[in-house]
């Protein structure tokens, strides 16, 4: 089974605002960048977002290590959230109803192919790939919705 690094992170001006997703993808040496924007969203989406389309990018079962800043997205998986709430007829434990349940029903669809591992990262403390990702997600808001979202690089090598 391929081996594949998945760094993955969202963006939002404003929450909800104008919002960015971005992710790389690194596999044998190989870089794949990809990003998008939403033009009314919300932080959590485009998180779930950077990770649905990296995992739709790749095409046949992988094993994936996924990077992320994002508590939300990581501890829905390795905290049992996802099996819970499907459990309860997509209900949180307080008996509301799961916030993007159409993203995260999107997710679990792309999860029956791969083999994930998650890792998190605190967003914004130097790691270079999240760093990128962030850099990416908020040009991509910048772009479409002309808010400038970007950090320099001199920011981004501080």
């Amino acid at each position: 089974m391929a081996e594949v690094h998945l760094y993955t992170d969202g963006a939002c001006s404003g929450n909800p605002g104008p919002g960015g997703w971005a992710c790389v993808l690194v596999a044998n040496q190989q870089v794949r960048v990809l990003s998008g924007f939403d033009p009314a969203t919300t932080n959590n989406r485009m998180e779930l977002m950077g990770v649905i389309q990296g995992l739709d990018a790749l095409k046949r079962p992988t094993q994936v290590h996924i990077t992320t800043d994002s508590t939300y997205v990581k501890n829905a998986f390795t905290e049992g959230w996802l099996e819970g709430w499907q459990r309860n007829g997509w209900k949180t434990s307080s008996k509301e109803p799961v916030k993007n349940q159409d993203l995260w029903l999107k997710l679990c669809h792309l999860q029956r192919m791969h083999v994930l591992t998650w890792e998190w990262v605190k967003g914004h403390s130097g790691h270079s790939f999240n760093e990128i990702c962030d850099s990416y997600a908020r040009t991509a808001i910048q772009e479409k919705s002309g808010r400038d979202e970007r950090s320099t690089l001199a920011e981004l090598l501080k």
